[in-house]
This record gives C-alpha cells, structure tokens and sequence, in this order.
C-alpha cells in the first residue's frame, strides 16, 4: 500500500520545489509531511518520534538555505526522515529501512542533500566543521554549514571537542540544538538540568524576546552588520552576568531558546542567522512525537514503535498459539538482578541505552546500582574500571557497535590494569534494518587480540545465564580478566529460559552432536542455524559434527586437537567480521600446531553489508542454515566422495 501525500507535499520533490511555497503556506507543508511520516510508519514500520519532533525544524532549514550546496548535517540520523521525503525521496519512502530500500539514517551515496552519513550519534559538529573549513580553504566563504545535534548526543565527549574547536574559529558554522530532553530514553545527567534551567530561566526568555526583536527590525545587513551582532554579543553578555552561558564560554554566539515548533517564527530567526558571521548556536526546544498524542506521553516507547494504528494508537504484536523465547537483552536484564539479589558487589552501566539493553529492569529493582551515564561510551567505560578498582562486579552492556567508540579505555583502562570488567554486547552481529552503522560485525576481532581478555558467546538463554553466573564469580574476577560477552538482537530460542545458573569452565566449548568427515564448528547463536543445517545433511546421508565452541578466546585447545585429529574438512560459522575473526583463531591453532585440513569459513565477509531483516543478510554472507548446509556439501565431496550413512 503506498501512502498518498498531501496536496502540497505532493508537489515537492526537492528543497527547490519547497522553496517556492509561500511562507504562509508552510504550516500545512509541515501539517502534511507530519501526517506521511505517521502514516507510513504506522503500515512500515522505523524510528518514530525523532523525525515528529523536528518537523518544522527540518522544512525551515530547507525552506532558508541553500541546499544541498549549503550543507546540512543531521545528528543522529533517525531524526531525518522529513529531510529524506523533501530531497526527493517521498515516492521510495515505503522502502526505508527494508532489504534493498532507503536506509534508515542519511547515507551519502544515497542523495547529494545527505552530506555525511550518521547512525552514531554527536559526529554532526564535528563533520560540519571539518566541511566549513574546507569551504574556507576552497573560497567558498558564502556556504552554510548546518549540525542538527539532539541535546541527547551533547552528553559525548565528541561534541564538547567539536564545540571547543569550533569556538576557536571563524568558520560558517550553526549548531542547531534540538532539545527535546531525550534520546531514546529520558536524558540523564547535569547538560539536561543546565538545558532545562536555560528553557525555564526568566533571565534567558528575557534575552531571547529582546535579542529577537532586534533581529526582526534588520532589513538588511550592510554596513552596519558587525555593528548589530556587537550590540547583539553585549546585550546577551550584559543580562547572563548572573548566570553564565556554557555555549558562549566556548566562543559560540548563543540565541535561543526558541519554539521549534513555531514554524514562522524558525524561518525568520534563520533568516537573519544567515546574516551573523562566525559560529553560532541555536537552541530550539521542540517534543519528541510531535503532532501524535500517544507518541508524545510515552517518547520511549514510541521511539521506534513498529506497526499500529494511527487511529486508536494501538502497537500492533504478533498473536502466538504457544509461549515464545524472550529477547535475549531480557535474559539479560532479568539474570543480572537475579545475580545481584545474591551478590551485592554486582553494578549495571549503560550508555544511554536502559530500555534497548533492558538495564532498566535492574534501575527499577536497584536504582542505587545501575548507572545510565548518557551517550558517552568512553565514559561508560572508564567509570566502569573505576568502580572495578573497588572491588565491584561491573556489568558494563553496550551495543557491540558502540563498543567500537570506546575501544582505548578498554585496552588502556581496563585491560592493561587487569580489571575484571564484564562486558556484555548487545546487538552483536547483524544488527537487521539499522544497517552498517549499527551491525556488530567487529568484536570478535578487535576484543580478542587484547591481552587480559575472556570472549565468550552463548548459543542459547540458557548460555547467557551461565556466562554471566560465571563471569561475577570470585574466581574469575579474582583472575584479574576482562570477560566480553556477545549476544545479537532479538529473539533467544528457549521459552522456558529459567534454568538453574550453573558456572561453565572457562575456555571450555561442547560438543553438540557427533559425526563423519566434516565438523561444523560455531560460535554463539548462530550455532541453531548449524543444528538445521546437520537436519537438512542428516537427510542427505550426510552426518556433520556441530561443536559449540562458547568461547573465542581463549579456544578450547583439547576440542580442537580432537577435531583435527578426527575431521578432514572443518566449517567454522560466525556472526562476525571473517578477517580476525572466530575462524581466522581455529586457522591460527591449525597452523601453529601442525594440522592439515580443507577450511571453509562463514561469516560476514571483508565488506560494507547494508541493511535487511537478519536473516537477508545472513542469507545473502552465506551462513543461513542452507548456507551451512551447502558449505559441508562442498567440503564432503571435494575429496572425490564422501563417507554416508
């Protein structure tokens, strides 16, 4: 079913169609891109109240600048799809975030209006500056250079040092501060009390009623320009003497805060922002879900909902005949408080990511000891070998993605320091219609060449429990080692998940069947998609071995001594990047001990995999349970002939 647009919307098919819409007309331009957004999300599915809340923001910036010759940078990526149906993407809009459609996030070999690519939050700055220097270096010295960055995104570190080098210069550069006091979840920390005491400040709304009407009587900016933004900066300096500006002190000329819903009033005020030299900010404060009531209660739950009807706000589920598997970021959430109860040295940290990493269920049942710490992985990290130092069994859950930002406080500040720091990896793999920017795909890789690491991964829900029982142990954390472990997105394979915790030797994998001629190894939950791939075999004549391997490092070496003993032909299956990965260690122990065998390794190969439900993607790398399947019968009939049963 394809959504039809609103009768002005209909019209524009790039920011220069928008452009010749009368500024009176725009508030149904707004009315109309908010009413499709809705509509094809509640049919398609995707992020949800980002791009609610930015709707007028998104059609003001388009309206008054130059794009994509003035270049727009939206920060996080999920808050653009009004910016994607203006720049002539409306009509394949039904494709966005499906196999083969529009990503999800700004992409830049998708549209010239996409000036840089963004999953990861608080790059926007960053970028913006790095693309108005180089418009200064080119004599471009009329472009614009817009970051759109959610107040969300300003609690990482990236932003600050993009900000502090931003102020120092004199480059064409707007930070546009969209505060709608979250992320996915509520914004933590002392940024949004500062942001909420700005939006709330009598003082503030003072300065902005008097610095905006001085904006609105310019007519025009000849040679009194500098002239007019000195009077602007006193004014502004003068009235916040009693109460000080974090934006100024870094040299960004500050206006705001505005309504970003105003959309008359976003216009001027850009109009005349395009006439201030030099860096600048502007602080917008807009409601995510905007425009939709239900999404505007609940902001989390509404972030990316999945299918409802827009009608009566109802979220629609899958109805089941029996009891299913629970995600495995619930196994999670719930074991970590069952351990807890039991060991009182046991804290959560996350970044930013309580509901997606289920931490909540451990800040409802123990708020004293679970940490939200914001979008700031470093300082995840760090905080986390911190609090290790004391003696306190930390559970630090990121995405396996994010993990990527914090990847020097994990070999430097905890790794080096022998901390005994458990990670566990959420969204491990591929991570499905997110696409590259958030597949898991490196972890094996990077957490296994550093030294004073444990990388484990669990086949089921049962694993999981285990793993964690084991890792806050007295022995292992007395072993002065990092324990990562990786899990992916979704669904588990056990609706009866609440098994006895029982601790599993360390470097120790299983066998999971027996078997002739070639041995299956895996690790992790993509050894189910092994199990029916021998279930296919068996029906051939063919009798693969399946070993669940558990952990990466380090290998069990007497499994593997077994297996090159007894097996030509070796399968490994993972759901990780191939180059140094969980395949390249079982051809490293081949290698270094002397065996000989035919290798086939599955996995995610050496290349940019984009977006898709997993199992497209799992298909199209090759390791789907027919993919498995089809790579023992290579290796059984290589030899000429294979053994039958």
């Amino acid at each position: 079913m394809l959504i039809t647009p609103g009768k002005l919307l209909a019209t524009i098919n790039s920011p220069d169609d928008l452009r010749k819409i009368n500024r009176t007309d725009l508030p149904q331009v707004c009315n109309e891109l908010r009413q499709f957004i809705i509509d094809n999300v509640s049919v398609y599915g995707g992020h949800f109240g980002a791009s609610l809340g930015v709707v007028e923001l998104t059609v003001a910036l388009h309206y008054i600048f130059n794009t994509p010759d003035d270049q727009l940078v939206w920060d996080v990526g999920h808050q653009a799809y009004g910016h994607k149906i203006l720049t002539g993407r409306r009509d394949t809009f039904h494709t966005n975030r499906f196999y083969h459609g529009l990503s999800g996030f700004p992409k830049r070999k998708e549209s010239p209006y996409d000036s840089f690519g963004v999953g990861h939050s608080s790059t926007s700055i960053s970028a913006a500056l790095g693309m108005a220097v180089a418009a200064q270096l080119d004599g471009h010295e009329n472009r614009h250079h817009i970051a759109v960055i959610g107040d969300g995104a300003m609690t990482a570190g990236l932003a600050f040092e993009g900000m502090n080098h931003a102020g120092a210069t004199d480059t064409n550069l707007l930070i546009v501060l969209n505060d709608n006091c979250m992320s996915i979840d509520p914004n933590v920390g002392a940024l949004r009390e500062y942001l909420t005491d700005i939006t709330t400040s009598h003082t503030y709304n003072k300065v902005k009623d008097e610095v905006w009407n001085l904006l609105g009587k310019m007519s025009s900016f000849g040679k009194s320009a500098q002239e007019i933004v000195s009077k602007i900066e006193s004014g502004l300096k003068a009235s916040l003497l009693k109460q000080s500006n974090l934006f100024e002190s870094l040299h960004l000329r500050y206006f705001g805060p505005i309504d970003g819903h105003d959309i008359d009033h976003l216009t001027s005020v850009l109009e005349d922002l395009k006439h201030i030299p030099g860096p600048k900010l502007l602080h917008c404060v807009t409601v995510k879900g905007k425009g939709y009531g239900p999404a505007e209660k609940d902001q989390t739950k509404w972030h990316a909902p999945g299918l409802f009807d827009k009608v009566t706000g109802e979220i629609k589920k899958k109805v089941y005949e029996k009891p299913q598997p629970p995600k495995y970021q619930d196994v999670f959430g719930h074991t970590l408080v069952e351990l807890a109860e039991q060991n009182p040295k046991i804290v959560g940290v996350t970044p930013a990511m309580p509901s997606g990493s289920s931490m909540n269920i451990m800040m409802k049942a123990m708020p004293d000891r679970a940490f939200d710490v914001g979008i700031a992985e470093q300082h995840a990290v760090t905080f986390s070998a911190g609090m290790a130092t004391q003696k306190q069994v930390v559970f630090c859950n990121i995405y396996s993605t994010f993990m990527q930002r914090a990847y020097d406080q994990v070999i430097h500040d905890v790794c080096i320091q022998e901390l005994p720091v458990v990670f566990c990896l959420d969204r491990a793999g591929f991570a499905g219609a997110d696409g590259p920017t958030h597949h898991g795909a490196y972890d094996i890789a990077f957490m296994r060449c550093i030294p004073n690491m444990i990388v484990a991964s669990p086949m089921n829900e049962q694993e999981l429990r285990n793993m964690m029982f084991t890792a806050q142990s007295e022995e292992v954390q007395a072993g002065k080692q990092a324990f990562t472990i990786r899990y992916p997105r979704g669904e588990g394979v056990m609706p009866n998940w609440r098994t006895p915790l029982e601790k599993i030797e360390i470097g120790k994998g299983r066998k999971v069947r027996d078997g002739r001629e070639v041995a299956i190894l895996t690790i992790g939950p993509i050894g189910n998609y092994a199990v029916k791939a021998c279930e296919l075999l068996e029906k051939e004549g063919l009798g693969p071995a399946h070993y669940d391997m558990r952990f990466v490092k380090p290998l069990d070496e007497a499994m593997l001594h077994e297996i090159f003993s007894r097996y030509s032909s070796v399968v490994t299956v993972e759901d990780g990047c191939l180059v140094g990965g969980f395949g390249s260690a079982v051809v490293e122990f081949m290698a270094d001990q002397g065996y000989s065998a035919r290798m086939k390794r599955l996995g995610i190969p050496d290349a940019i995999v984009e977006h898709g439900e997993q199992i497209e993607l799992h298909r199209e790398c090759g390791f789907d349970p027919e993919g498995i399947a089809r790579a023992v019968r290579e290796l059984a009939y290589a030899g000429g002939s294979a053994v039958m049963a």
